[in-house]
């Protein structure tokens, strides 16, 4: 089973048992975590696409992280002005471990 759900601004392929890294969320290390906003969900040869959301389906994943990404450099400057600036940036994430995708059929 696939889904591709939509945390932080972001789109995320998942399936069962994988790792994911999403914007910071507020919980702690082994915190389980629900994300409702699922836009698509495949199982098998079917597929259900959202409207925008596709009803009764979530997924359950667990914190398994905290941290923030590897440093990126910032470097700007304009020639013969004597204007340069240098500054870095490490970007927060929490990892989420995929538990299992529910998909409620309402019929």
């Amino acid at each position: 089973m696939i889904a591709v759900v939509e945390t932080g601004g972001k789109q995320h392929q998942v399936s069962p048992g994988c790792t994911i890294r999403v914007e910071k969320l507020d919980a702690k290390k082994g915190e389980e975590v629900i994300l409702d906003k699922v836009l698509m969900v495949k199982k098998d040869d079917e597929s259900l696409f959202g409207n925008p959301l596709v009803s009764g389906a979530k997924v359950i994943t667990e914190v398994t992280r905290q941290d923030r990404a590897k440093k990126i450099i910032v470097y700007k400057f304009k020639r013969r002005k004597n204007y340069h600036r240098k500054y870095g940036h490490r970007q927060a994430f929490t990892e989420l471990k995929v538990r299992e995708i529910q998909l409620e059929q309402s019929t």
